[in-house]
């Protein structure tokens, strides 16, 4: 929401909107710094296991503060790739005490070509909260669909900065038309820390809007530090905030926090 929009508008948006993809968790923590080996024309497969202290969306809890556990499976073929992203949430109480949703499952797929320097991704993400209270609790839909549009450019291995965009026909809840636009930049050092760490920096710039003004438009970015070691595994540390007033803790929560993760990737 922007500055000076009330409370209310953004509870109603998260309560009715949560994550993302395989860009998902990797760009909602810390994006990739170096661009992945060209892609081979043979299936791929991977998997994560991740635990963090809150689950941030766009600025916003997903857990009402508290930590979350979440996990991917991701296949690849060359140039396409397809997965499933999972975390426990926290949407608070529906109007005869169910859980609005404790679940998130996410599946998406896309073609993610390169051209001259340039990565580009075109996906599709679907977000689903099995067995969330939406219609019972007097809601539309929570399960929505979104496209994504990026593209990044890797300078001498070491800084990458890109764009993208998250458009949505209908966004959970069956609000509005959506778009979340996003700015990221990030760098990898090649020096290791204590000769173990490889450390890199990453910060994000994003804006989330409404089509038909169903809800206020607002600002979100996130900065941090994360520490790759044991060729699988990273530990992050991030800042998050947003410019909406009127933030507090617990439920849907918006205000400045420090977010910690560990990821190990299989």
């Amino acid at each position: 929401m922007a500055r000076g929009s009330s409370l209310v508008g953004v509870v109603g948006l998260v309560a009715l909107g949560g994550f993302a993809a395989p860009a998902l968790a990797a760009d909602l923590y810390a994006p990739a710094v170096v661009e992945a080996a060209a892609p081979t024309h043979k299936l791929g497969l991977s998997a994560t296991l991740a635990l963090t202290t809150d689950y941030v969306f766009r600025g916003i809890s997903q857990t009402a503060g508290n930590p979350a556990v979440q996990g991917s499976f991701d296949a690849s073929y060359g140039s396409f790739y397809a997965g499933i992203w999972a975390s426990n949430t926290d949407f608070g109480g529906g109007p005869f005490g169910q859980d609005i949703a404790n679940l998130e499952i996410d599946y998406y797929a896309g073609f993610a070509p390169s051209w001259k320097g340039f990565a580009f991704d075109f996906a599709a993400l679907y977000y689903t909260y099995p067995g969330g209270c939406d219609t019972k609790c007097g809601t539309g839909d929570l399960d929505y669909l979104e496209l994504k549009t990026a593209v990044s450019y890797t300078f001498a291995e070491k800084l990458k900065l890109g764009v993208a965009n998250y458009w949505s026909p209908e966004y959970s809840g069956e609000l509005d038309e959506a778009d979340a636009l996003e700015l990221s930049a990030a760098y990898a050092f090649s020096a290791k820390l204590f000769n173990f760490f490889s450390p890199s920096i990453s910060g994000q710039l994003g804006w989330q809007g409404f089509e038909n003004k169903t809800l206020d438009s607002y600002t979100y970015w996130n900065a941090g530090l994360t520490l790759g070691f044991l060729e699988k595994w990273s530990a992050d540390i991030r800042y998050w905030d947003t410019d909406i007033e009127g933030c507090t803790d617990g439920l849907f929560s918006c205000k400045e926090r420090v977010v910690g993760t560990v990821k190990a990737t299989f």
